[in-house]
């Protein structure tokens, strides 16, 4: 769901950079980062990269095979793929030396992990096994990918990716899963109404919070 081609593009290209320095920040601090969570802001920057393509190809205006290959590729970013790195990366933060995290958090981010990979894989399978579609309402773009159990999955899809940054120690962490989980229900809201999105927004206030959170050290994260 965005505004237009145009405006994936840029905000895309503005979060890109955004996940560059991330990356450089938590590869040059002295405290173990998880890689999973410092990429977090690049892949998202991809993601509305691939969609600006999505947006060309339901204007008609790519070839059917490239507009198949960026709605695959879509799908395969927002769907199996977040509900694990975000709980592994959270998980692999709450290991760290010094980190303000509990053993009773620690078992819970274990599970969200467990959860997270158990429900990638009846979304890889729908990905896998079913066209992904995309149709222009307005100003937004619904997708259909036919995935069994929507709202059972849906569920857990938000517990995994919301609730494993919520239960972290991590005063950003925690501030990043309140941002997410109000962007989701504002995006829910916005795109029923086919007006414009917020997940450009959303992007890239989530990269701005991990990139004010890499590179610090735990004893500043509480």
């Amino acid at each position: 769901m965005r505004w237009s081609a145009q405006a994936d593009a840029v905000v895309g290209g503005a979060v890109a950079g955004v996940g560059v320095a991330c990356l450089v920040r938590a590869r040059r601090s002295r405290w173990p980062q998880p890689f999973s969570l410092a990429a977090l802001p690049l892949m998202l920057s991809v993601h509305q990269l691939v969609e600006a393509l999505v947006w060309l190809g339901a204007d008609g205006e790519l070839p059917p095979p490239l507009a198949e290959a960026a709605r695959t590729a879509w799908a395969v970013i927002a769907l199996p793929l977040l509900p694990v790195l975000v709980p592994a990366g959270v998980w692999q933060a709450a290991c760290e030396p010094g980190h303000p995290v509990g053993p009773h958090r620690r078992r819970g981010l274990v599970q969200l992990t467990v959860l997270g990979a158990v429900i990638a894989i009846p979304l890889a399978a729908a990905v896998a096994s079913h066209p992904v579609t995309a149709t222009r309402y307005g100003h937004t773009l619904g997708y259909a990918i036919g995935i069994p159990h929507p709202a059972f999955l849906l569920a857990g899809y938000l517990l995994t990716t919301v609730g494993s940054l919520l239960l972290s120690g991590d005063r950003l962490l925690r501030r990043l899963g309140l941002v997410t989980g109000t962007g989701a229900v504002l995006c829910a809201l916005l795109w029923r109404f086919a007006f414009m999105s917020t997940w450009c927004a959303l992007a890239a206030s989530a990269s701005l919070l991990l990139l004010h959170w890499s590179g610090r050290p735990p004893t500043n994260r509480r």
